[in-house]
């Protein structure tokens, strides 16, 4: 039995990848090993934290014809049901950890100093936004909620009232902006710029803003963890990652690199039809924005414009990108709700399932097998980035989830 039907749109390799070369500098200034050792640290502090499960799918590796898959569950992260507050409350907290020095008139602030409530008068002054299609705006609350600053989030007409809701409960004032994710993203910097707040970005068209940075070393610990993970000796032949505006992917493809050099797995990126501004990009050798109608139930993926600080690493990381229609993940999430092929249940979000979902699709056709190099011997990683982080629709589209 096949576990799905080929639901993808275009297939492409990338001419500008560098693969079996090392890790470089260019990469270095972006993520390297002491950025990552601050970021276990800082997020390690962190009441609750802990490694979240890499699930072996060997079901699903045979129905694949593929030696192992392995699945990152990042659904039991801090609660908050995503791999994202690595991301946006460590930048929270590294941007605190950088500003109150000068503001206290203390030699450094710690981890321990914020999570213990010392100078909270001064950090109250503070004030964070994002823009967000539901889980990073989701992140900076919890963030600016634990160390006790104000925070104010853009989402975009299209997110869920459910993921507002789940926003405000951090205690943040969500505002409702028209357009595009990108048309938020835009509206929360005005914003930030004639208020003084600081933004806690997961994108940038600068490569050198600091936010963006933290967001994306945060990010990191994730692919660290995967890697301490792994059952066997070596390095994955292949990691399958959604790219949205690309933070994830890149931070996942930098770690795979920095640890393995040449032997770095084949990096796939995977985005909705709708809105493939990787595909378009790496194609074109240069960053593409793509405009019209963004719409996909992969929400979190639904951007039409790159980070540029992403770019810097995938131009030449990703070996090669796809589109995928949503019907895909939607049935990449009842697949792993029913525990199909005798693997273990997995509670999996829309845009969470969207490297597996790439995956499973391209193994059904023989060209996409061959291009890839898919066979008997591959062991793939893709990571679940989300669990039911919107209750309502994942009932819509699988049932009431069991968590």
């Amino acid at each position: 039995m096949r576990p799905l039907t080929p639901y993808v749109a275009e297939l492409a390799v990338n001419p500008s990848a560098r693969h079996g070369a090392d890790y470089g500098p260019a990469q270095m200034r972006i993520l390297n090993a002491d950025g990552l050792n601050t970021a276990k640290a800082i997020i390690g502090a962190w009441p609750g934290y802990q490694p979240t499960p890499l699930v072996a799918l060997a079901g699903l590796a045979r129905a694949a014809d593929v030696n192992d898959l392995h699945y990152k569950d990042e659904a039991h992260r801090f609660g908050l049901k995503s791999f994202k507050p690595l991301g946006g409350a460590f930048a929270v907290a590294r941007m605190l950890i950088r500003e109150l020095p000068g503001i206290v008139g203390t030699a450094d602030i710690t981890i321990d100093d914020l999570l213990a409530g010392r100078h909270r008068q001064a950090v109250s002054r503070f004030t964070v936004t994002a823009a967000t299609d539901g889980n990073h705006g989701r992140s900076v609350a919890w963030g600016a909620r634990m160390f006790g600053c104000r925070c104010v989030i853009f989402i975009n007409e299209a997110v869920s009232e459910g993921r507002e809701k789940a926003i405000a409960s951090y205690g943040a004032e969500v505002r409702r902006n028209p357009g595009s994710y990108d048309d938020a993203v835009r509206k929360a910097q005005a914003t930030a710029e004639a208020e003084g707040w600081h933004v806690i970005a997961d994108t940038s068209n600068d490569i050198a803003a600091r936010a963006p940075r933290d967001v994306t070393q945060g990010y990191a610990v994730m692919a660290a963890e995967t890697i301490d993970q792994l059952p066997y000796g070596g390095a994955p032949t292949h990691i399958f990652l959604q790219a949205g505006v690309g933070g994830m992917a890149a931070a996942t493809c930098a770690q795979f690199w920095q640890e393995f050099g040449p032997k770095r797995p084949m990096t796939v990126l995977v985005e909705p039809v709708n809105a493939a501004c990787w595909l378009a990009s790496l194609k074109a050798g240069h960053p593409v924005v793509i405009d019209g109608d963004l719409d996909s139930l992969m929400g979190g993926l639904a951007c039409g414009e790159i980070s540029r600080l992403a770019w810097e690493i995938l131009a030449t990381g990703a070996d090669a990108m796809m589109t995928i229609e949503d019907v895909a993940a939607a049935d990449c999430m009842r697949l792993l709700a029913k525990g199909a092929y005798g693997d273990p249940v997995i509670v999996a979000g829309e845009s969470g399932v969207a490297g597996l979902a790439g995956f499973l699709a391209a193994t059904q056709d023989a060209d996409m097998r061959q291009t890839l190099g898919l066979d008997g011997n591959s062991r793939v990683v893709v990571f679940g980035t989300e669990g039911a982080t919107d209750p309502d629709t994942y009932a819509e589209i699988v049932g009431p989830a069991t968590e």
